[in-house]
């Protein structure tokens, strides 16, 4: 895409002017529409060239040119351009393979892709044709929920092929992705608030719930004290009578000192 001419490039006698917020000037000479441009320090671009007179309008130039920038690459971003995916198949598949390559199908359905499933045809097989019809109506039977047959089979040398769309188009897919993608961070970030006023409850909480198990505490310290005093004073009471025994009092007023000889018997 050319640039429009602008300035001193228009070189044209009349023009059709149109002012900055759209409004329209009417026709006039360029020289007074330049001279307006300088005044009020924009550009004057022309926007319509085959018209007669051309249509011109002030603008900032630059400011244009960024913005239209600016959409080119938004528009890019945002267009979803359909893929052709190819699936091989044999014709003697086992059931394993043939499990594995219908999921390539459908997850490449899922994205909003067109698939192109092709039999190869090996030999005598050619002969056969009949049984990779067969093959490709079962493909299109277990994936027909995601997406229908756009092109019939048809053989293609040694092969035969048939092409299936989905029913989504990309666009669709990519808008929903995306819905679900916010919706999961949603619901992610809710509970992460939840659980952090629960503890801010808890940590406002914890002091008065501690005080009372502090004072049972206190409380059983000052019984279990009591009990040991009065322990003391029990074992206190009964220690003399433990230490003064009549038996052994006699012993030791009887038995001789050392040393010391015996009474002789009395007659």
């Amino acid at each position: 895409m050319t640039e429009p001419r602008i300035n001193d490039r228009i070189r044209v006698p009349e023009v059709r002017l149109v002012g900055p917020n759209g409004e329209q000037v009417g026709i006039v000479r360029i020289e007074q529409a330049m001279k307006l441009a300088t005044e009020s320090e924009l550009d004057l671009v022309e926007v319509a060239p085959e018209a007669r007179p051309p249509v011109v309008k002030l603008m900032d130039f630059g400011k244009f040119k960024y913005e239209s920038a600016m959409k080119e690459r938004a528009a890019r971003k945002n267009q979803a351009n359909t893929v052709l995916k190819e699936i091989r198949y044999r014709l003697k598949i086992d059931d394993h393979d043939y499990a594995t390559k219908t999921g390539h199908v459908t997850r490449f359905l899922k994205a909003g892709d067109k698939v192109k499933v092709m039999i190869m045809f090996r030999g005598r097989e050619q002969s056969r044709p009949e049984m990779g019809l067969r093959l490709l109506q079962r493909v299109a039977a277990d994936v027909q929920d995601l997406g229908s047959v756009e092109s019939t089979p048809r053989v293609d040398g040694r092969n035969m092929v048939m092409v299936i769309g989905p029913h989504k188009k990309k666009a669709e897919v990519k808008t929903e992705a995306k819905a679900a993608k916010q919706a999961e961070k949603d619901a992610a970030s809710a509970p992460a608030d939840g659980g952090s006023s629960e503890t801010v409850d808890a940590t406002v909480s914890t002091p008065t719930d501690s005080a009372p198990a502090d004072t049972t505490a206190d409380a059983t310290t000052a019984d279990a004290t009591t009990a040991d005093s009065t322990t003391a004073d029990s074992t206190t009471e009964t220690t003399p009578a433990d230490v003064t025994t009549p038996a052994d009092s006699t012993t030791d007023e009887t038995t001789p000192a050392a040393g010391t000889p015996a009474a002789a018997p009395q007659a």
